[in-house]
């Protein structure tokens, strides 16, 4: 092999959690196969830090990408591939790599694999395990053309620890054109990671009537653990939640260590966006929601009793 490419996203600089998980599975993955492992950034940021986590070479194209366009990005990454040759591509299946992936798929008349939650080097190769039917089975991809491309979802693997040294610097040239322009920029009012990324998430459903009861009981509870707020379509349908904190089938797709589900039956639509969640914790007065046959932990009470000892609890352990 020539090598596995890792694409590694940063905001304002800093390099996002998934560019070094990414990397550190890289590393692993590299390891059993022989090879190298390179990123590439795009844009200003400190490209030679990578190499504290794996990265031999990082490829950054120069430019302003703090603004996404799809047509810039994918240019961008074709002509850092076309300098590095790699034989595996990795990228985050965020918002710009579900995207901007699937057209530097097609521009390079290569396969693509969205969505794992796994890879491992077998036969030479790298295989992906994607959730298949709303995750109802996973299903092993194995990539002929090359580059090999995979998106992976946010917390699949862990997060390697920072090792010495700094990766060697190519700068690439690409004619990146924008189609889009921007005219003017909001920055989020909120600190805690965003859905697609969080660690850990409280979610409330349907059960909580109104968005006062919402907010007074679910983004406390999420507060006491440092965690981001979801919620199910019926409590977005119903003016509870934002659009934003949507999880599920025409929401967001999450993949955190942890998910609180409070008041969510457990619909099919919303466990297409979490049942890969590694530990769901389901409280819900009704024995029979569809939620407690995929929980790790249920509990059949009333969440407006459990969240208060609950948030009390984790303010208690956290102090």
């Amino acid at each position: 092999m020539s090598g596995i490419l890792i694409v590694a996203e940063h905001e304002g600089g800093s390099f996002k959690k998934s560019a070094t998980e990414l990397l550190g599975k890289a590393t692993q993955l590299a390891a059993a196969l022989g090879t190298s492992v390179s990123a590439v950034v795009l844009g200003d940021a400190p490209a030679a830090d990578l190499g504290k986590y794996g990265a031999t070479t990082v490829y950054q194209v120069g430019g302003d990408f703090s603004s996404y366009d799809p047509a810039a990005m994918t240019d961008a990454l074709a002509a850092a591939i076309a300098q590095a040759q790699p034989d595996v591509v990795l990228a985050p299946a965020s918002y710009a790599g579900k995207d901007a992936i699937p057209r530097l798929a097609a521009r390079l008349d290569t396969g693509m694999a969205t969505e794992c939650t796994d890879l491992r080097a077998e036969g030479g190769a790298v295989v992906g395990r994607r959730p298949l039917f709303a995750g109802k089975l996973y299903g092993d991809v194995k990539i002929s053309g090359k580059p090999a491309i995979f998106t992976v979802r946010a917390n699949s693997f862990s997060q390697p620890a920072a090792g010495g040294g700094a990766a060697s610097v190519v700068a690439v040239a690409a004619e990146a054109k924008a189609l889009t322009k921007v005219l003017e920029r909001k920055a989020p009012s909120s600190t805690v990671a965003d859905l697609t990324e969080a660690d850990r998430i409280v979610s409330g459903g349907r059960s909580l009537k109104t968005a006062g009861d919402f907010d007074a009981v679910i983004r406390p509870l999420a507060a006491s653990i440092g965690a981001t707020v979801g919620a199910s379509r019926a409590a977005v349908d119903a003016g509870m939640a934002h659009h934003n904190e949507q999880v599920g089938q025409t929401g967001k797709t999450v993949n955190p260590t942890l998910y609180i589900a409070m008041g969510i039956s457990g619909a099919i639509q919303h466990l297409a966006g979490m049942r890969t969640s590694k530990v769901i914790v389901a409280v819900n007065k009704d024995p029979e929601a569809p939620i407690f046959e995929h929980a790790t932990y249920g509990l059949v009470a009333d969440l407006f009793e459990v969240a208060p000892k609950l948030q009390a609890a984790f303010e208690k352990a956290l102090s």
